[in-house]
């Protein structure tokens, strides 16, 4: 089973309020996996669906998805990974790869990384593994996807797709409530 490629199809719902108590050992999953040191105390939360996606929202911006891992990757298993206004809001250091500017306008399109492409390479990636690209020069994130290799391969590759997207800047997840 493949998440929907499509972006533009989905959209929210089952969307309600809950308290941190509720989300708390999602909020923890990622804070653990990701360093993260945000309690999101204050915040307003809300729970959604979006296509394939569960969301968490906090203050109405989608930062936390939980989605399950596609059969040809590895363990059918669900995944805990923040979106890109959560990668924005954490500054996060792991799961991420860098690519060249000449990249940046085909992934803000919603095409799949290409080998070509990337610079560097988070040395903890396995594939099968949500990661997160960002622009080599200012570090910003672009898009998030499946790694389809290890990083030692991608590092060393210079052709062929290294990451299917699923997330980017611009896509209708990035644009809730905008």
């Amino acid at each position: 089973m493949h998440i929907q490629r499509n972006v533009a199809a989905r959209k929210v719902k089952k969307r309600k309020p809950v308290r941190i108590k509720v989300v708390r050992k999602l909020v923890e999953r990622i804070q653990e996996d990701f360093d993260i040191e945000d309690n999101l105390d204050g915040a307003f939360l809300e729970i959604a669906e979006f296509g394939e996606l569960q969301l968490l929202l906090a203050d109405k911006d989608p930062i936390i998805m939980t989605l399950k891992r596609p059969e040809d990757l590895g363990i059918d298993e669900e995944i805990t990974f923040p979106t890109l206004r959560g990668i924005l809001r954490w500054d996060l250091g792991k799961r991420w790869c860098a690519v060249d500017r000449g990249a940046i306008p085909f992934l803000m399109n919603g095409a799949d990384c290409m080998a070509a492409g990337i610079q560097v390479v988070d040395p903890i990636i396995e594939r099968g593994d949500l990661v997160w690209v960002r622009d080599e020069e200012h570090g910003k994130p672009i898009a998030i996807g499946w790694a389809l290799m290890d990083a030692e391969t991608m590092d060393k590759s210079t052709k062929g797709k290294s990451i299917r997207t699923i997330h980017w800047i611009g896509d209708d997840l990035w644009s809730i409530d905008k």
